[in-house]
Formats: C-alpha cells, sequence, structure tokens
C-alpha cells in the first residue's frame, strides 16, 4: 500500500519506518530540510533503540523515502498519516495549527481517495475539524479515522509492532477495511483491533495518558508517607501489585513524571474538560502532585550537604526523562539543575544519550562529561535523576575516591540503602528507610 506519513519526530519517523519494514510503500515528509537531509542519509533525529536499523534496511530497499515536499508526499497516496506535533497553548491547550495546515496540504494535493488518519495526540472534536478542512477544499472521497498512537519512548519499535492494542475511530466502513487490511501484519498474534467511533479513540488516548499519570503520581505521594511513617515503599508497591485488580505496571516510585505526552496530555485533558464543564479534580491533583515531586531531589540534595547548595558542585547522572530515549522534554533532571542553579551552586552531568540535546537546552550552564565517573569529581553529591543501565552497578570505591563527600541521592531507588551504608556513603532514595 502507498502510505504517506506528515512529520518525522517520535511518532512520524517510528510509523513510517515501521509499516515500510512490513512491505508498504512510504513516504515520510516533513518540512525540516535539516532533519530529511539526515534522515536521507540515516542519521536519525532522535535516539530509539533498533530503530537507525530498520530505516536503513527500508531506504536501502526503496521502501522508505524522505522528502520536504508534502505535497507531492500524498499526491498518490492511499492513507495519509499526520503525525505533526501539537504543542500545548498557553491556556494548556493543544495547538493544532500544525494538524489543520498538514489537513489542508493533503485536500489541496490528493489526487485519488485517501483515508486521511490522525496519529498526533489531538483533543476530542479535532477529526471534526479535519473532515471540515477536507470538505472545503478536497476533490477526492476521503475518510478520517482516528489511530492514536500508544508507543513507550525506548520501547517504540517493539510497541509498534508487537502493540498491546490498536485503535482506530472512524465513522466509514471503507477506511475499517483499508486499516484492517494494513495492520493485519500487526494484531496476527491475538492482540485486538478496537474500532470505535471518533470521539471516543480520541479521548482514549488522553485517558490513557492521564491513568498512567495518576499511578506515577500516587506512588510518589506514597512513597513521601513511607519516608514519614517509616515504612518502605518497595514492600508497599510489591504488596499493591501483586492484587491482580491493580497489577505492578507504573508503581515505581522516583522524580516526577516527563516527556513528551504526560505532562502535555494531562494539561491538554484538563482544558478540554473545562471546555466541556467537566471538573476533573483527580488529574488536578495528580499534575500539582507531580510538578511538588519534581522539586523533591534538590530538596534531598539540600538536607545531605548542610541546607544549602550555595557553592556546591552537583553531579547528575541522567538527563533523559527515562532511559534508553535522548528525550529531555519536561525531565525531571531540568527541575534539579534549575533548582541547584537558582541556589548558587554548580551541575557536572553525564548521561549516555541526551548529550547532543543537552547542549542544546543547556548551553554552557551545566558542564557536561563523556564518562560518569568524570562527573563525580571534586563533586559535593551525585544524584542519580534517570535509571540508564550502566548506572546499575557502578564501581562504588572509584565513586567515594572522585567525590569530594561521599554523598548519594538515589531518586530511582536503584541502589540498595544497606549496602550504600555499608560503603560508608550519605544516602537518600524514594519512599525507603535511610
Amino acid at each position: 500500500m502507498k502510505v504517506a506519513v506528515i512529520g518525522t519526530g517520535y511518532v512520524g519517523l517510528v510509523l513510517g519506518a515501521c509499516l515500510a519494514d512490513t512491505g508498504n510503500d512510504v513516504v515520510c515528509a516533513d518540512l525540516d530540510a535539516v532533519k530529511i537531509e539526515g534522515l536521507q542519509r540515516n542519521v536519525l533525529p532522535i535516539f530509539e533503540p533498533g530503530l537507525d536499523v530498520i530505516v536503513e534496511r527500508n531506504q536501502r530497499s526503496e521502501r522508505l523515502t524522505f522528502t520536504t515536499d508534502v505535497a507531492d508526499a500524498v499526491r498518490h497516496a492511499q492513507f495519509v498519516f499526520i503525525a505533526v506535533g501539537t504543542p500545548a497553548d498557553e491556556d494548556g491547550s493543544a495547538d493544532l495549527r500544525y494538524v489543520l495546515a498538514a489537513a489542508e496540504t493533503v485536500a489541496k494535493s490528493a489526487e485519488q481517495e485517501v483515508v486521511v488518519v490522525t496519529k498526533s495526540t489531538v483533543p476530542v472534536g479535532t477529526a471534526e475539524l479535519i473532515r471540515g478542512v477536507l470538505q472545503t477544499h478536497a476533490t477526492v472521497p476521503f475518510h478520517v479515522c482516528s489511530n492514536p498512537e500508544f508507543l513507550k519512548e525506548g520501547a517504540a519499535v517493539d510497541d509498534f509492532t508487537h502493540p498491546d492494542r490498536v485503535i482506530v475511530g472512524t465513522d466509514s466502513q471503507r477506511a475499517r477495511e483499508l486499516m484492517e487490511e494494513l495492520y493485519e501484519p500487526y494484531v496476527r498474534s491475538g492482540k485486538p483491533l478496537i474500532f470505535m467511533d471518533l470521539a471516543s479513540a480520541e479521548l482514549t488516548k488522553y485517558a490513557s495518558n492521564a491513568m498512567l499519570a495518576t499511578r506515577i503520581s500516587f506512588m510518589n505521594e506514597i512513597a513521601l508517607m513511607c519516608e514519614k511513617a517509616g515504612a518502605n515503599v518497595d514492600l508497599v508497591r510489591l504488596g499493591m501489585g501483586s492484587d491482580p485488580r491493580i497489577g505492578p505496571s507504573f508503581l515505581l516510585p522516583g522524580p516526577g513524571y516527563g516527556g513528551s505526552c504526560f505532562p502535555k496530555d494531562v494539561q491538554a485533558l484538563l482544558r478540554t474538560a473545562t471546555d466541556y464543564s467537566v471538573p476533573l479534580r483527580v488529574l488536578d491533583a495528580v499534575r500539582d502532585a507531580n510538578e511538588t515531586q519534581k522539586s523533591r531531589a534538590a530538596a534531598k540534595v539540600r538536607a545531605l550537604v548542610g541546607g544549602s547548595l550555595a557553592g556546591k558542585r552537583i553531579a547528575v547522572w541522567g538527563l533523559a526523562f527515562k532511559a534508553q530515549t535522548d528525550d529531555m522534554r519536561e525531565s525531571p533532571s531540568l527541575s534539579l539543575i534549575a533548582a541547584v542553579q537558582q541556589d548558587g551552586g554548580t551541575i557536572v552531568a553525564h548521561d549516555p544519550e541526551s548529550r547532543r540535546e543537552a547542549a542544546r537546552r543547556l548551553g554552557d550552564k551545566v558542564e557536561l562529561v563523556t564518562n560518569a565517573y568524570a562527573a563525580c569529581q571534586d563533586a559535593d553529591a551525585l544524584v542519580l535523576m534517570t535509571d540508564w543501565n550502566e548506572y546499575r552497578s557502578p564501581d562504588w570505591t572509584r565513586v567515594r575516591t572522585a567525590l569530594r563527600a561521599p554523598v548519594v541521592v538515589d531518586m530511582r531507588n536503584l541502589w540498595s540503602p544497606t549496602r550504600m551504608r555499608a560503603l560508608g556513603f550519605s544516602y537518600d532514595s524514594v519512599g525507603r528507610p535511610h
């Protein structure tokens, strides 16, 4: 099948590459000429495990191409996936200008019947806005679908090729038949391909992310309760997760959620709820709890270094909002960095994959090093913010020798409190006894 994908971010690039890998003829279009030129040379703008191999293989086989000519990309496509950004507007709502501009390009350029699929995360009612644009400008038959993505950064390729479920919102029987054919290779193992109305599909994406964010914020607040009451959040989590009605997923406490989805989607859902006069009080609390949690890393460091970060040199391991990605959007590490600098301290940081992104975001405000141990040299404390595998079993003798003071704050509960104390460290983590 002939597929066009508008947008080559995390969602669009994974979508296009994986669809090409099952034999479709895919063109990925983006107005960013630098990004497209790099992709044509198999230089990816993001770090996503396994994606580079798929892009290279399918470009070599001529099933996957990249272009800045969006109109030409969609001209003969049977499917057009809109996967452009929907950044948060000043009021928290999703900015739909890029989505609607893409829809207008499709309407004016398509030369045959086309299924227009929204892959971007958009609020309820966006499909109808797209339909209005297509009705105004299109000269060929079209069908509108909502096909929300559920990819986890760091595992996006596997999530796409082995999905838990595929959701398609449409009111067109023809679109349903075509989407069934397109997704058939990915649901052969019996995972559900769920069809529903457009509004329900759009809301399912936001509701899913909001629920996951809720679990994270809830566990972070339980972790704080554990610290005050002398309980151990690891044991509480084990007891909770053993209940099949709850399950173990997304119950790990940490520095707060970040990334491109949860913060933006929670805020957008709250804004949409306001438009419909529906108070989402639980989600208000989730958002506020997460902002509070992001400040706790700095507070823990202050407590261990004497109450003030002024003049202190703080080593940070991990800048990405989670492991297996270089994405620093809304990362809790940014909150820690800002707090340390505001107090008059300095930051030296290491991350296996986010060095380029950190340099772009932070410039010379932070010292970036290529070796984790180098970050510890003459630092007054080490703070773990991202649970990369290479941080799991460090040489603690080397760390202690490098640090000016044996102070460690573990915001991912990666290390054993008992062992860290035995090694002579002043150690704090999230929701566990000191």
